[in-house]
C-alpha cells in the first residue's frame, strides 16, 4: 500500500509543472498566466500562488502554453525554461528558442480562451453588476412598509463601457384603516462611454425619473460630452467631465424643453479590501431658463460579505431650483440593504 500511495504521488508530480526559483526553491502545480511582472501557479496544497516573474529561473509544462513576444508573435506548445531561455516545442515548427525578457505574456489554454474572448467579445459577454434590495416595516401601533430595489449592470471593454442603472423606492402606511403611499420614485438610465485616448474619453447617455409627490410624471434626458482621468489606479478613479444635455419634463400641471450645459466629477475609491466608495455630482446650468439649474448627486459605499453577497448605502438627491409652484425643490432617496453581485 505504502509503495503504490508512492508511486501515485511520483505521478502526479512528474504530470504537474515545475517553477524554480532563484533561491533553489521548486514549486509544482498548474502554470495559469504570466504577464511578465509576475507568474500564477495553482497548486493543490498552496492554492493560486503569484510570483514575481525576475524570480523565475526555471519553467517546465507538461500542457502546451501560449507565450507571446514583444514582436507579436505567439509560440504555442510544452515550455521548458533554464538560465533565462525559454524553449517551446511547438507542432509546427518543432521547437522555439527565445529570451525570458522577450516574452510579454503566458497563458494556459485556458487563460487564451479568456483573452481572446476579450478581444472580440460579444454583447452579452463581460457583464458584471449587483442588485440592490431593502425593507423596513412596522407593524402594531404603527403600520408602515418601505422597500427599495437598485439595479447596475457595466460591460467593459478595452475600448469602451456600456452601462444601464435603476432605482426606486416605495412606501405607505396605514391609519385608521386607510392605506396611502408615502413616497413612490423611480430613476433609471443607460450611459455609454468611449476611448479616445488612454486618459480622455467621450460619453453619451439617456436618464428617465419619475416621482408621484413632485407631480413628476416623466423626466426624459438625453446628453454627452468629454472627460478626463484625472486619476487612474488600481485604488483611486478619478474623473472630470463636462458637455450639453436635452431636458424634457411633464409635469402633472406643465410641461417644458430645456436646454443645459454640464459639468462635474466622479471618483471611485477602494477604502480597503472589502470596502469601496462610489460617487458623482453632475451640474446642469439651464440655457434655456438662465440663472435656473439642475444638481444630481448620488453616493454609495458598498462592503463585501462574500464574493457574491455586500452590505450597501446609497444616497441619490436630485435639487431643481424652479419645480411648479408648491413643489419642494429637493428630492432624496436613501436606501440601505443588501447587494447580490453576478457576473458574466
Amino acid at each position: 500500500m505504502r509503495v503504490l500511495l508512492t508511486l501515485v504521488l511520483l505521478t502526479a508530480t512528474a504530470a504537474a509543472d515545475q517553477v524554480t526559483l532563484k533561491n533553489g526553491d521548486r514549486l509544482s502545480g498548474t502554470i495559469v498566466k504570466s504577464d511578465a511582472k509576475s507568474l500564477t501557479l495553482k497548486s493543490e496544497f498552496a492554492g493560486t500562488v503569484a510570483i514575481d516573474w525576475t524570480a523565475v529561473t526555471g519553467i517546465t509544462s507538461t500542457a502546451p502554453l501560449y507565450v507571446a513576444l514583444k514582436s507579436g508573435q505567439v509560440l504555442v506548445g510544452p515550455v521548458t525554461a533554464e538560465a533565462g531561455t525559454v524553449r517551446v516545442n511547438t507542432s509546427e515548427t518543432g521547437t522555439v528558442s527565445t529570451s525570458q525578457a522577450d516574452i510579454t505574456a503566458i497563458r494556459s489554454g485556458t487563460e487564451e480562451q479568456a483573452y481572446e474572448k476579450l478581444q472580440n467579445p460579444g454583447l452579452l459577454d463581460l457583464w458584471t453588476g449587483y442588485v440592490d434590495t431593502g425593507l423596513a416595516m412596522s407593524r402594531g401601533n404603527s403600520d408602515t412598509t418601505t422597500f427599495n430595489v437598485g439595479f447596475n449592470a457595466t460591460r467593459t471593454t478595452k475600448r469602451d463601457v456600456l452601462s444601464a442603472y435603476f432605482t426606486s423606492l416605495y412606501a405607505k402606511n396605514r391609519v385608521a384603516g386607510i392605506t396611502s403611499a408615502t413616497a413612490e420614485a423611480i430613476r433609471g438610465g443607460v450611459r455609454y462611454d468611449f476611448n479616445i485616448s488612454d486618459r480622455v474619453f467621450g460619453f453619451g447617455f439617456t436618464d428617465e425619473q419619475y416621482d408621484k409627490f413632485q407631480h413628476l410624471d416623466l423626466r426624459a434626458i438625453v446628453g454627452g460630452g468629454v472627460g478626463d482621468h484625472l486619476i487612474k489606479t488600481d485604488r483611486t478613479i478619478f474623473d472630470l467631465f463636462g458637455g450639453g444635455s436635452l431636458d424634457k419634463e411633464f409635469y402633472t400641471t406643465l410641461t417644458r424643453t430645456s436646454g443645459e450645459a454640464l459639468v462635474g466629477e466622479e471618483l471611485t475609491h477602494k477604502i480597503a479590501a472589502a470596502t469601496m466608495v462610489k460617487e458623482r455630482l453632475s451640474f446642469f446650468p439651464n440655457l434655456s431658463y438662465t440663472g435656473e439649474y439642475r444638481a444630481a448627486f448620488d453616493l454609495s459605499a458598498v462592503t463585501a460579505i462574500k464574493k457574491w453577497l455586500a452590505w450597501q448605502l446609497t444616497v441619490s438627491n436630485i435639487y431643481v431650483t424652479n419645480p411648479p409652484p408648491g413643489i419642494r425643490k429637493n428630492d432624496l432617496i436613501l436606501s440601505t440593504g443588501l447587494r447580490l453581485t453576478f457576473a458574466r
